[in-house]
């Protein structure tokens, strides 16, 4: 007995850029892969919904990729938060003390 051909199903180029920015994200570049996995995750799915049912794969890794991203994005930026009010409030608290030492 013959099977019926199926449909060629394909896997979003794009998932795909999005999942392995978002682990280099975490292990070479930090903002530029954060950034470069949530648009492709974001234009991936975007493309995965318009496609007829079940003939593009890849929704998994793109939201795991806009995971990844978000992620990182996020520990980025309070990172740069806490060493931007360490620089302002720490120095401003040691040139202030500094000056109020006797000679």
């Amino acid at each position: 007995m013959s099977h019926p051909p199926t449909a060629q199903r394909t896997t979003n180029t794009l998932a795909v850029i999005s999942l392995a920015f978002g682990v280099a994200a975490w292990t070479l570049l930090p903002l530029i892969g954060a950034i470069v996995a949530i648009v492709c995750g974001h234009k991936a799915r975007s493309e995965i919904r318009r496609a007829p049912p079940g003939s593009v794969e890849g929704d998994g890794m793109a939201v795991a990729g806009l995971i990844l991203g978000y992620t990182q994005a996020a520990f980025t930026l309070a990172a740069t938060i806490i060493i931007v009010a360490f620089l302002v409030f720490g120095f401003g608290i040691t040139a202030h003390a500094l000056q109020n030492l006797p000679h």
